[in-house]
Formats: C-alpha cells, sequence, structure tokens
C-alpha cells in the first residue's frame, strides 16, 4: 500500500520528482500515481486551471501539497531559473520526468509551416535539453537521480504526414541516450519511455475519428514509470515500452 494510503511507505517515498506536462493525460496520471507512492511533486504545465486539479486529487487522496509550476516550455530563460529556484527550495531533484509534448500539424514535409516546425522541436527536443542544462546538477545531488523522457513509436518507421513530431522524438531518442551514456559512472540513471498508443489529447488531434473509450487509459502505463524512478532502478540508456 502507498503512503498516502496510509499503509507501508511507497516506492518513491521522500523523493522529489518533477513531471511536465502534468496537468492532464499522461503527466497528470504518472503525478497522481507518483503522489500515490510517496513522492513529493513538482507539476509543470502551461495550464493553471489544470495543475491545480490535479493538486487537489493528490490532496483528496491523502498526498503532500505539489509545488506547480506554471511554465511555457519555450519560455527557456525560466527553465534556466527553475534549477536555481529548486535547488533554494528542496537542495536536491531524485527524479524528473520530461513527458509534455505537442504534435503540430500533419503534413507533408514540404508544408509544415516554419513557425510549426520550430514549436514541435521547441517543446519536444530543445526544452528537454534546457531541463537537462538546468537540472542536471540538483540530479546529481541525489543518491538516486532518475530521469525519464517519454517518446513515441512514431520515430520507429518512416511514418508519412508526422515530420515534426517524428523528428523531434528521434533526435530526442539520440539527445537521451547521449545524456545516459554520460552518467554512466555516476549515480544517475537515463532512460526513454514509449507509452503506446494511450487515450489522450494528441492521440484526438491525429486521429479525430477514432472513439477515445476504445484506447487504454494513461493510468495503465504509470507502473513503468514508478520503476524507472525508483532508486533501485538499475537500467540506464534504454527505451523502455511501456504499451
Amino acid at each position: 500500500m502507498s503512503a498516502a494510503g496510509g499503509g507501508a511507505p511507497g516506492r518513491l517515498a521522500g523523493r522529489i520528482a518533477l513531471v511536465t506536462g502534468a496537468s492532464r493525460g499522461l503527466g497528470a496520471a504518472v503525478a497522481r500515481r507518483f503522489a500515490a507512492e510517496g513522492a513529493r511533486l513538482v507539476l509543470v504545465a502551461r495550464t493553471v486551471g489544470g495543475l491545480e486539479e490535479v493538486d487537489d486529487a493528490v490532496r483528496r487522496a491523502g498526498g503532500e501539497p505539489a509545488t506547480l509550476v506554471p511554465l511555457d516550455l519555450r519560455d527557456f530563460d525560466r527553465i534556466d531559473q527553475l534549477g536555481a529556484q529548486l535547488y533554494e527550495r528542496f537542495g536536491r531533484l531524485d527524479v524528473l520526468v520530461g513527458n509534455a509534448a505537442v504534435l503540430g500539424t500533419l503534413s507533408p514535409l514540404g508544408h509544415v509551416a516554419p513557425k510549426t516546425w520550430t514549436e514541435v522541436l521547441e517543446v519536444n527536443l530543445t526544452a528537454n535539453w534546457r531541463l537537462i542544462r538546468s537540472l542536471d546538477p540538483l540530479l546529481r545531488l541525489s543518491e538516486a537521480g532518475r530521469a525519464v523522457f517519454v517518446t513515441s513509436g512514431v520515430t520507429a518507421r518512416a511514418h508519412p504526414y508526422w515530420g515534426p513530431y517524428a523528428a523531434s522524438k528521434a533526435a530526442l531518442e539520440a539527445m537521451v541516450r547521449t545524456y545516459a551514456a554520460e552518467a554512466a559512472k555516476t549515480a544517475l540513471r537515463v532512460n526513454l519511455l514509449d507509452p503506446g498508443v494511450l487515450r489522450s489529447a494528441l492521440r484526438a488531434q491525429a486521429f479525430p475519428g477514432e472513439d477515445p473509450a476504445s484506447l487504454p487509459a494513461p493510468e495503465t502505463v504509470t507502473e513503468a514509470f514508478v520503476e524507472l524512478a525508483a532508486a533501485d532502478c538499475t537500467r540506464n540508456g534504454e527505451l523502455v515500452r511501456a504499451g
């Protein structure tokens, strides 16, 4: 039983975990599960109302109040400041979950607007690099720092019309594997997680005619996140498929 449930401590008891894209969908599900496992949450998303709803759910379940960070991940200066702010408050960071992503538009590559290309690469790739740059020192201050970045099966093959999204996730995978290799001789462990097909706003945008009720809920894959975030995780530089 989790710490939030009043029984034995959860697997993430006392661990400070930051989750991006935490106001809805997979990010919110991961946040709620982490809280149930005893983590202290730092929740990042653009939508204040959504963050507050997740925090309310955590509190109702008996979890500790979360630290809410309303932030557009394209505000790179704010990401730079985040590391210093978290250091002042907590002195370390145990878990980073880079979950936030945008789809952009589904279009032939030659028809993609430069603004769309830039937005997708900034949110899905560059923001995660900026998070690494800002938060890596805090993860290394943890006795068992863990970083988990969400990727997608769309990178496994040439998927027509998904150009910006697929390119951003392929580049993310290369970057994360590099980060993992650089951390191999430390206590930090870095991995990628492909949650598979889930009920989400991004999925609905890509497949508007699909019945969301026919898809697995985000809660069905949160166990994989817990395993990669736990202090006893030994995996590093791997792509874990949860779905």
